[in-house]
């Protein structure tokens, strides 16, 4: 891959969720100046009754994309291919030569009361490059190219690093501003001291906490001095408060760990939940 420019992908498969997806994708490929992949995978039955119409759609959901994604001014360049594979399977081969990868949270076909596809969590769990689950009601073009506000769950450890370079990024691409969160759990105690609002316990976990913000942010700050940052340590379960962090953001960015004795990343039960639950867009980024 050295001197190719690594693109974004999107995988596409007509649903309105693809869509959306594929409207995002194109906004950060011209946004980071790299070309757009837009992919639709399938493995319908290639002979037999049936398969020239299933050709035909599979044309037509891949050359309404193309359209779609050709109407942004100043856009990227644009390519499109039919995989005959399982979605899931052709995106995570896919992400190995991406420098990112954007899915709808929901592909079509799949039930309206699922809160996230299984193509999308198969993917946000085993890409070889961050993955934007494209979530959010109502979301109908682009993310804003200029503006906006990004979440980052901060986590202990070097691996935070990462999550935290992608955030800023995002942030200095859309002259948008960052909060970043690691939150914190006090256990209770009965001894006077080590109880209520102001007890030493609590006041050495927020210390802690706040040491952790300073640690992952500072290295990637120096580098984006322009980027407005708001650190915040909060107490309480990780799930609520990154939720309630995201409500009103354009983009929640969570990191992933990479075990050598699992298939993919270990996405955990807050990822699980800000996957299924969150109101914007999620980031998965794998930690290095």
């Amino acid at each position: 891959m050295a001197g190719v420019e690594r693109p974004v992908v999107v995988g596409v498969d007509g649903s309105d969720a693809g869509m959306h997806a594929l409207d995002w994708a194109a906004e950060e490929a011209r946004l980071r100046g790299l070309p757009l992949r837009i992919v639709h995978a399938s493995l319908w039955e290639r002979y037999g009754e049936g398969a020239a119409e299933e050709k035909k759609a599979e044309e037509r959901v891949l050359s309404d994309a193309v359209e779609r994604a050709a109407r942004w001014a100043g856009g990227p360049q644009v390519t499109a291919q039919a995989v005959p594979e399982e979605p899931a399977v052709a995106l995570t081969v896919e992400s190995r030569a991406a420098a990112l990868l954007v899915v709808g949270h929901r592909g079509r076909g799949e039930l309206a009361s699922l809160l996230l596809g299984t193509v999308s969590l198969t993917v946000a769990g085993r890409a070889h490059c961050p993955v934007i689950v494209v979530r959010g009601e109502g979301r109908t073009g682009p993310p804003p190219g200029r503006g906006g506000r990004i979440v980052v769950g901060v986590g202990e450890g070097a691996g935070s690093e990462t999550t935290v370079a992608f955030a800023y990024g995002e942030a200095a691409l859309r002259r948008g501003e960052i909060e970043a969160v690691h939150v914190w759990r006090c256990p209770g105690s009965d001894l006077a001291e080590e109880s209520g609002p102001h007890n030493k316990r609590r006041e050495e976990h927020i210390r802690r906490a706040s040491d952790t913000l300073e640690a992952a942010l500072a290295p990637v700050a120096c580098e984006h001095p322009e980027v407005p940052v708001t650190p915040r340590p909060a107490e309480g379960n990780p799930r609520d408060v990154l939720l309630a962090a995201a409500a009103d953001a354009d983009l929640l960015v969570v990191g992933a760990e990479r075990h050598r004795h699992t298939r993919g990343l270990q996405l955990g039960p807050v990822n699980h939940a800000v996957l299924h639950h969150a109101r914007c867009p999620v980031a998965v980024v794998p930690h290095a």
